[in-house]
């Protein structure tokens, strides 16, 4: 029976400082070989992690959280923020001054010239501040946006877009996606499509934006990096990204 392998990126398929380790790459070529299927699964917009699917030779994708589905270059799944709470959203955060960043497949804006919290979020994944357009939402397919506030102020936002769900991925920022939206989601539209049961689906990940991955597939990995709840979830743990965790898991799962 064919299996199905899908990658989150950050803390996963990149070690701590954003680079691909020789094992992980040695690793998916492996799987290929042995006639595995791979997907990515991040919470990345596709133009963030177009290097990486070249240096992978990877063409199928579950971005965004799972709200951007792209089997093989062809687009087959899109689930947009709704305009009208966005816009809400966005005005909620203005008066709070907690600024946006607004995204699509293409690039990102943001909704103020300058912010210490964009500049630091957005450098720990080695990308420079987003130019300013606070209305680039407006008219256009918005498949996820970043809020960037502090714990402390989570609550001003949370309970009050029941359209939206919030997921904190660094101290300064929260992912905001369209209700319900999950890499899970993303990857029941692909494996649907490919036509591969559940049991038949893996997914290696590290971080709360992978806890409904993990649950939903067959078999689930944390990374040994990984966040308590993602280990807790997990059918398995590997080890560290830096200490080759791509490829132990994989070996492991006789995979490779």
């Amino acid at each position: 029976m064919k299996k199905i392998v899908f990658f989150d990126i950050d803390g996963t398929l990149l070690d701590h400082e954003k680079n691909l380790p020789e094992s992980t790459k040695k690793a998916i070529n492996l799987l290929k070989k042995n006639d595995v299927f791979v997907a990515i699964a991040t919470g990345r917009a596709p133009f963030m992690f177009e290097g990486l699917r070249k240096a992978l030779d990877i063409d199928s994708y579950v971005s965004f959280n799972g709200q951007f589905v792209v089997f093989e270059n062809e687009v087959i799944y899109e689930n947009p923020l709704d305009e009208n709470e966005l816009n809400k959203l966005y005005n909620k955060a203005k008066s709070n001054n907690h600024p946006l960043v607004f995204m699509n497949e293409k690039t990102m804006k943001a909704s103020v010239k300058h912010h210490p919290f964009i500049e630091k979020s957005m450098g720990s994944l080695n990308f420079p501040h987003p130019e300013e357009d606070n209305s680039f939402y407006v008219n256009r397919m918005m498949y996820q946006s970043l809020l960037f506030c502090e714990n402390q102020d989570e609550s001003l936002y949370f309970s009050n877009y029941p359209q939206f769900d919030f997921i904190r991925w660094h101290p300064y920022s929260v992912d905001v996606l369209p209700k319900g939206g999950s890499k899970a989601e993303g990857i029941k539209k692909m494996i649907g499509r490919l036509g591969f049961e559940l049991e038949d689906v893996y997914a290696f990940g590290d971080g709360l934006n992978d806890l409904e991955m993990l649950k939903a597939v067959g078999t689930g990995v944390s990374m040994g990096n990984g966040v308590p709840e993602a280990k807790e979830l997990a059918d398995f743990i590997t080890s560290d990204v830096s200490e080759d965790g791509i490829w132990n898991g994989l070996k492991e799962l006789q995979l490779i």
